[in-house]
């Protein structure tokens, strides 16, 4: 899973939201350097991406990818999954996604000396160019695409490789979202009530 769904299951909970949200950045002991709320945030986050990772569905998607782009389909399905989370009017009108990711910017910058550096930077392009609601869009995930291609260390194609499979199998990549998000959404619920 990607930023948005990191901050939408974290369920308008701050302390969720920022441990959600910076997870990716704190590594090994550094967790301990953070208030248990947020720890728990952490801790939430590496449960949604092991239970993703995992994921039959998310097994079978990532497969499109395979051929041209290797293990690297496993992220470029996570903004995938992203997109979809930002189109589904079941969760999100236009005007609540953009209410939301403006509620989670303002979580974030409340609590801007918690967060590691690293993440802070990434922080500032994400709020400027208001990722979270761009998700929504093909241009953003575009966007996200070359950003990936581009930090990318062992992919050696253009982003337009993985953005033609986005776009060639659509309709199938909406399916496994639809398949697969209340299942996950389930399990983080259930995680958050200590079951």
């Amino acid at each position: 899973m990607n930023f948005l769904a990191h901050a939408y299951l974290s369920f308008h909970d701050p302390s969720l939201i920022i441990g959600n949200m910076i997870a990716d950045f704190v590594k090994g002991k550094q967790l301990q350097l953070y208030a248990p709320e947020i720890q728990r945030g952490i801790q939430i986050h590496r449960a949604i991406d092991s239970f993703t990772d995992q994921h039959a569905i998310t097994r079978e998607a990532r497969q499109l990818f395979r051929p041209s782009c290797g293990l690297y389909g496993a992220v470029f399905m996570d903004i995938i999954y992203d997109h979809f989370l930002a189109r589904d009017t079941q969760r999100f009108t236009e005007a609540q996604l953009a209410a939301f990711a403006q509620s989670v910017y303002d979580v974030i910058d409340q609590a801007d000396m918690e967060l590691p550096q690293v993440f802070r930077e990434v922080f500032h392009y994400m709020r400027t160019q208001n990722w979270l609601f761009h998700y929504g869009t093909r241009e953003g995930i575009s966007r996200s695409f070359n950003g990936i291609v581009r930090r990318a260390r062992y992919l050696d194609v253009p982003a337009s490789v993985p953005f033609a499979i986005f776009e060639n199998h659509y309709a199938a990549m909406e399916t496994y979202y639809a398949a697969f998000f209340p299942e996950l959404e389930a399990h983080v619920k259930g995680l958050i009530r200590g079951e």
